[in-house]
């Protein structure tokens, strides 16, 4: 019996929720970042790149603590 190495593991329901809910912290800070610059267009992507960072960051420094 072989393993097929390039088959994706199965998702469970709570990866699932977890990533939908970094996904939705992560929407809600990048609108603050948005809102803070005077709710001015085109730095989209800084503030979502800034806002996961940000989001990890705290997930990281909450885990160890």
């Amino acid at each position: 019996m072989s393993i097929d190495a390039t088959k994706k593991q199965p998702t469970t329901a709570t990866s699932e929720l977890q990533e939908l809910e970094l996904e939705h912290q992560i929407r809600v800070r990048a609108y603050e970042l948005y809102e803070a610059r005077g709710r001015k267009h085109g730095h989209e992507l800084d503030d979502w790149l800034r806002a996961k960072e940000e989001i990890r960051e705290k997930r990281f420094r909450t885990a160890t603590a």
